[in-house]
């Protein structure tokens, strides 16, 4: 399976589209956001996509997005998910909680751990852990996104551009 990962969306609508096209033209058949979703209209996006997302440190109206989300069909899955794809153990978060962090690796039952929060590409394995960070749509000097194959488990990294030709980077009015 062909797994989409973004993150850090931020909102921002050109970049987000962008990335959900980038990520179908690499063949993802199941997509995960990573948090820091943002708004409505991110959402509206991606509803209708085989798709499970994580809250974000900026997501500040929770109550009301989660309640967008189901009226759309999407899957919330708090600050943590927990899933098993095509066999492979795997637990979503942002990544800003590190005690979230400490009990997926402590519960020793997840081969990898996708997260964002820091706007940085990564794939790196700890403790037995593989850390993949598909980098940010949003706030980052390369915004990126990833695919992984859950067969080979090779991790692919994704340059995002928008419709425009421009990078969705971090403006001076940005929070």
């Amino acid at each position: 399976m062909i797994v989409g990962i973004l993150s850090d969306t931020h909102g921002r609508i050109p970049g987000t589209s962008a990335a959900l096209a980038a990520l179908r033209q690499a063949g993802a058949e199941y997509y995960i956001h990573c948090g820091d979703v943002g708004a409505e209209p991110i959402l509206d996006l991606m509803a209708g996509l085989p798709l499970v997302f994580v809250w974000g440190n900026t997501d500040y109206d929770q109550e009301e997005l989660s309640r967008y989300a189901r009226k759309i069909g999407l899957d919330c899955r708090g600050e943590l998910a927990d899933l098993e794809l095509d066999g492979r153990r795997i637990a979503v978060t942002h990544g800003d909680r590190t005690d979230i962090l400490r009990q997926i690796v402590t519960g020793r039952k997840h081969e990898f751990i996708l997260h964002g929060h820091t706007h940085v590409a990564r794939d790196q394995v700890l403790s037995g852990i593989r850390y993949i960070n598909p980098g940010a749509v949003h706030r980052s000097p390369r915004p990126s996104v990833a695919v992984l194959d859950t067969q080979s488990q090779a991790v692919r990294f994704i340059p995002i551009t928008t419709s425009d030709g421009r990078r969705e980077e971090r403006t001076e009015t940005d929070d």
